[in-house]
């Protein structure tokens, strides 16, 4: 029997243990030196000036949505084509949510589209508090003009990098996702799937001086002990004293988890290089058959590769596709269900046909695997399968 083909899997080493060992006998188990380590090596990663680590990459949203002011009454736009804590993040906050519709070549928002659709806010006197751009698989195509669309018309820019750790902009290859002059903040996920892991985790960068104290204090119940801040300490209050000024979350990463992301920080050029190896690999062998492939990149950091069924070049259905894989122990995927056909989405008022670009993507699209311990010949198994069932079906 064939081994199993996961469509991504976590990359571990013994550097990676030793370094969680180190600190399971350590004095700090959480809110220790570790967590500080990660964030700065982060932060001087991206090249953003400060950044705050998490509990994953869901709080990473919510406390970005909640330092920068959103609430009941306000209003957040996102992708529909991502995972549902992209827009769950401004139901939290009791706010609305509304989506942007997709360029079927990138999954991402389409810059059209949301010209468009702020344009005609603005006539009705309603443009959005927040948008959060997806950069899906790793992507930024069209990023900088959706950013220059939310400079121009007053709206706070947020970047889900839950896919992008490790790519760059596709207009400015020099700057790494996370340091986008236009960005109000930028949030990444470390979940074991993605480019770098912490188990479960996340972080969130920022230029805001103001936002990143805010941010901090969030993610710990609301609680300071920063003498600038207090309102009421004594004279006789010891190292004890702490006060709390804002309602606040345990969003914490622990030691322990920090202590792996910063071995696995040692790792990621290489883990980026091994992504795109096998995004260009798969371009070259999977050009000849009936399928639309990603655009070429060698700045997306490849969290997935997302292949379209094209309709007028073959019979077979994307289920059926989906089945044989799986039936070969090649576990492909499906990204993503779009979120306003979700039933809570649907009776907050979202129709399908709502977001037309991204019910199309949906019902043609697979996720290949790829991650940076994929063989070659787990790769060729991946093609070989594709070619019988597609040509030979």
């Amino acid at each position: 029997m064939h081994s199993r083909i996961p469509y991504s899997r976590q990359t571990i080493d013994d550097a990676d243990i030793a370094a969680v060992a180190d600190c399971l006998r350590s004095d700090f188990l959480t809110q220790g030196p570790q967590t500080r380590a990660f964030e700065e090596a982060a932060a001087a990663y991206v090249g953003c000036e400060h950044a705050i680590a998490v509990s994953n990459g869901t709080a990473a949203l919510h406390l970005v949505c909640q330092g920068l002011g959103l609430g009941p009454g306000g209003l957040l736009w996102t992708s529909p084509n991502s995972f549902v804590a992209s827009a769950n993040a401004g139901r939290y906050l009791g706010a609305d949510v509304d989506f942007v519709d997709i360029d079927p070549q990138t999954g991402s928002i389409d810059p059209d589209a949301l010209e468009a659709k702020l344009a005609k806010a603005g006539a009705e006197g309603r443009k959005p508090d927040i948008l959060i751009a997806v950069h899906f698989a790793g992507h930024s195509f069209g990023f900088d003009r959706v950013a220059a669309l939310c400079a121009e018309h007053g709206v706070l820019l947020v970047e889900d990098a839950a896919h992008a750790f490790g790519a760059v902009y596709e207009d400015d290859p020099q700057c790494k996702v996370g340091n986008h002059p236009l960005s109000a903040a930028t949030t990444f996920s470390f979940h074991p799937l993605k480019s770098i892991t912490t188990g479960e985790g996340g972080m969130i960068v920022t230029r805001s001086d103001m936002l990143a104290r805010e941010l901090g204090m969030l993610r710990s119940h609301g609680i300071t002990k920063d003498p600038a801040l207090m309102t009421h300490a004594r004279q006789d209050d010891g190292d004890w004293y702490y006060e709390q000024h804002l309602l606040g979350f345990n969003y914490r990463m622990c030691d322990i988890q920090a202590a792996l992301g910063v071995s696995q920080m040692q790792k990621i050029d290489a883990l980026m290089e091994a992504r795109r190896s096998r995004a260009r690999r798969y371009a070259e062998l999977l050009a000849d058959l009936p399928l639309s492939l990603p655009l070429a990149t060698d700045c997306s950091s490849w969290h997935l590769y997302v292949v379209r069924l094209d309709p007028t070049r073959t019979q077979v259905s994307r289920r059926a596709l989906f089945d044989r894989l799986r039936g070969e122990r090649i576990e492909a995927h499906v990204h993503y269900i779009p979120i306003h056909t979700q039933p809570y989405y649907r009776k907050l008022g979202s129709t399908s046909g709502d977001f037309p670009q991204s019910e199309h993507y949906y019902d043609y699209c697979l996720s290949l695997p790829i991650y940076p311990l994929m063989s070659d010949e787990d790769q060729d198994r991946v093609v070989a399968c594709l070619n019988d069932a597609l040509l030979h079906a």
